[in-house]
């Protein structure tokens, strides 16, 4: 029987067959890695923000300053008495209508009637003094003339002359005196019949009685000596105007004939015009104090806002009623086929200049670097600017733009953009936080934006 020798292996066969294997398992471990790389790579990268678009336009601004404050008649007259006493007439009620002269209030004149009788009285009895010095005058220049001529004959001794010179010179003194007693006599007839004739009081305009205060039988202080009663005030509700309040920061820019709109809250589906009429050259008076807050275990004290008292002059007839609440809207400056876009677009970043190359100097002004591809970022301790993100391709470019008024749409730009550049116009999160100098963009519409 035929026997087949065995087949003889190699010296170092086996160690070369696991070396190769080691070689391909640590060669399957680092594609594996680098597989695992690449998806964890493209599982992070970034994906387009989207945004909204619009193109760089040229229209008409108009910049306006906000107030409220309250409807008020142009002439609005406080009816108070210049006498204290009771009223015994009250012909009005609120909301009549007056014409100029009516009865308004009718004050009980007995004390004023006895005091001007008794003025009268004493007024009389000063012309009667009056007449009897004149008729002593008369007597005494008499005698002095007719001793006069006796003296100049010799007859009469010069002591006894002048005996009759000081007579008659007596007798001129107390006419004098007598018709200055007359006028002061007089003087109070006057001011007791002017007491008299102001315990009726009449309506001094054509109006309406806006407020009433007191009824028939109250008691009312004259405001001869003290403060007074306000019985009634009465207006002209056929010219009425809107006294609003604005703050120091905005009433530097508005002038007297300025165009303005009127939102009377009483006319929610209608708009007044107005115009200007007057700005307070003096802050209010209860602007000037302060106000005290506190909360937890500190308390802080804090300024109120001083505001201006301006006047506008309601051009519209309407059934306005005084102190119905009103919000204006006052043009204050007008730009006419200006560089716009929307407010929404116009955000902030920090910006810095990148390095120049050497020899070259640096600088630090905005100017400069938006001429030297400046760098746009939040941390780099750059300057804050206003920018507008302009739309290249599928990324934009944050461009540093000067701003001038808005209105309640659009900016005016002065620099930085030209006329039919696309710039990102929304939203709000993509302007204001995510956009970047560079970043990538996908038109659209941002998520959350559409319920707006």
């Amino acid at each position: 029987m035929n026997t087949v020798p065995p087949v003889l292996q190699r010296p170092g066969a086996s160690k070369v067959s696991r070396r190769n294997r080691r070689i391909f398992i640590f060669l399957g471990i680092v594609v594996a890695f680098v597989a695992l790389a690449g998806l964890l790579v493209l599982g992070k990268r970034t994906p387009p923000i989207i945004v909204q678009t619009e193109k760089v336009a040229r229209r008409n601004v108009t910049q306006t300053v906000v107030a409220n404050g309250k409807i008020q008649p142009v002439v609005q007259v406080t009816i108070s008495p210049e006498v204290s006493g009771e009223i015994i007439q009250l012909p009005v009620h609120e909301g009549q209508r007056v014409k100029k002269g009516d009865l308004l209030v009718k004050i009980n004149p007995d004390v004023y009637t006895a005091a001007l009788n008794q003025a009268k009285a004493g007024y009389e009895s000063a012309v009667a003094s009056a007449a009897s010095a004149q008729a002593n005058l008369e007597k005494a220049q008499d005698d002095y003339d007719r001793n006069l001529e006796l003296f100049h004959r010799h007859l009469v001794d010069e002591s006894d002359f002048d005996q009759f010179k000081m007579a008659r010179d007596t007798a001129r003194a107390q006419l004098d005196s007598a018709k200055d007693q007359m006028d002061v006599q007089k003087a109070e007839v006057d001011s007791a019949q002017a007491s008299l004739d102001k315990t009726t009081i009449v309506s001094p305009l054509n109006g309406t009685v806006t407020e009433l205060n007191c009824q028939l039988g109250d008691r009312v202080l004259g405001t001869v000596e003290n403060v007074g009663t306000v019985i009634m005030i009465v207006s002209d509700l056929s010219k009425m105007e809107a006294r609003v309040d604005v703050g120091e920061m905005d009433v530097v820019g508005i002038k007297p004939g300025q165009k303005a709109t009127l939102d009377v809250d009483a006319f929610q589906d209608k708009k007044f015009t107005g115009v200007v009429t007057d700005v307070a050259s003096s802050s209010l008076d209860n602007d000037e104090s302060a106000a005290v807050s506190s909360s937890g275990g500190g308390s802080g004290q804090t300024q109120e806002a001083t505001k201006f008292e301006v006047r506008i002059r309601i051009k519209d007839k309407e059934d306005f009623r005084p102190g119905m609440s009103v919000s204006a809207d006052i043009e204050t400056v007008y730009r006419t086929n200006v560089l716009t876009v929307p407010l929404a677009s116009v955000t902030t970043r920090s910006i810095t200049q990148k390095a120049d190359p050497p020899g070259k100097g640096g600088t630090n002004s905005i100017a400069a670097a938006t001429n030297s591809a400046p760098t746009f970022g939040g941390e780099d301790g750059g300057k804050v600017t206003d920018v507008v993100f302009v739309v290249q391709g599928d990324h934009v470019k944050a461009e540093p733009v000067t701003i001038g008024i808005c209105d309640d749409n659009y900016w005016e730009i002065t620099s930085g953009l030209s006329n039919s550049e696309e710039i990102v116009s929304g939203g709000y999160r993509a302007i204001s936080r995510d956009l970047k100098d560079g970043a990538k963009i996908k038109k659209g519409q941002p998520i959350g934006e559409a319920q707006k």
